[in-house]
């Protein structure tokens, strides 16, 4: 007899950050079609595994996106991937902006490792100093606009979403971290 499987598994990080991604109006798709994509329609896309990197996670991904969309400001919303062409060299302060405000935020929590960002910007997000927001925009122009970021994150209706999945996400790293091997994404959330 062939036994009914009646439950699935699902990562806990993936649970609270795409519940935390519908609070905030966002239905999170996985699609091996594309890397990470919001349609401006109130879906986001991420990639499946095998069209990941090793080191990404549904939730670094959507976290990243809505860094872009608290950076964008509302008036991005609408807007296919916020309004966004990182293909254009103009815009690129806008990414450089948007993981500003993504180091800033995983900071309160001790996540920055954790919740890296990934692709080509990486180098980029390593050399952020211990204060993302600090400088003027003499210093980088994107803290500026990581600034404007912030204070979205600190008030109106996606505050308490993401205030609770990033300390969601800190109490299971740090439960995780210490049963994960050393080249475990996991690890980096107990170096911090």
């Amino acid at each position: 007899m062939k036994r009914q499987i009646q439950f699935d598994y699902q990562d806990p990080l993936e649970l609270i950050w795409i519940r935390a991604a519908a609070k905030m109006g966002m239905e999170v798709a996985r699609d091996d079609t594309v890397f990470a994509s919001w349609d401006g329609e109130g879906t986001l896309r991420i990639g499946t595994p095998e069209t990941l990197d090793k080191d990404d996670s549904v939730a670094q991904m959507v976290f990243h996106e809505i860094c872009h969309a608290l950076v964008e400001g509302p008036d991005a919303f609408p807007r296919p991937d916020w309004g966004l062409d990182i293909s254009n060299r103009a815009q690129r302060v806008r990414e450089h902006a948007c993981l500003r405000l993504q180091a800033a935020l995983a900071d309160q929590f001790q996540l920055r490792r954790f919740l890296a960002a990934t692709t080509d910007f990486r180098a980029y997000y390593d050399r952020i100093p211990a204060e993302p927001l600090a400088g003027q925009g003499d210093d980088d122009p994107a803290i500026p606009l990581a600034a404007v970021g912030w204070e979205r994150a600190q008030q109106g209706p996606w505050a308490q979403p993401l205030d609770s999945a990033l300390r969601s996400t800190a109490a299971i790293a740090k439960i995780v971290a210490g049963h994960a091997h050393a080249t475990s994404l996991w690890r980096q959330a107990d170096a911090e």
